[in-house]
């Protein structure tokens, strides 16, 4: 299993930041203009709230540049604290298991601290393809937490 942290600082209040991060189009802010991802068709009214835990969602399509699909995630939320964190397991093409965890926490006066942790299984066997995914999604996370904190700026 290969695992990748990272945490940086935005400059917003806790509850505004959780409204951007669980929404489609916060998320595709963050993704962009390198990737983008589609939404379940079965999922599209559903919110993080309303989303039952443990159970799949539907396939979310991840797209580079926007169009071309390149992965799919089999999106399900393992777990939730509204307002605070969540817990996705799920398959991937490129990832037999896949984990996303994210967690928000306040830091003074209208900033927040955004952790994600995220631990993946490669399909592709060998220490070479497990660096090279590695330090595609390390890469992949820092770029959403810098659009992230420049939504915020």
């Amino acid at each position: 299993m290969v695992v990748v942290e990272l945490s940086s600082v935005v400059r917003a209040p806790t509850d505004l930041v959780w409204a951007r991060v669980v929404d489609p189009a916060g998320i595709n802010d963050e993704l962009m203009p390198w990737m983008s991802m589609t939404m379940p068709p079965a999922a599209r009214h559903l919110t993080i709230e309303t989303v039952q835990l443990g159970r799949p969602i539907g396939r979310s399509w991840i797209r580079l540049l926007g169009v071309l699909p390149v992965d799919y995630d089999d999106l399900t939320i393992a777990a939730l604290e509204p307002g605070r964190s969540f817990r996705e397991e799920s398959t991937m093409l490129s990832a037999r298991r896949w984990r996303h965890e994210r967690s928000l926490a306040p830091a003074g006066e209208g900033a927040t601290v955004v952790h994600d942790r995220l631990t993946f299984e490669s399909r592709v066997p060998g220490r070479l393809a497990a660096s090279l995914h590695r330090r595609v999604v390390a890469a992949l996370f820092a770029h959403r937490h810098r659009r992230l904190a420049r939504h915020f700026a």
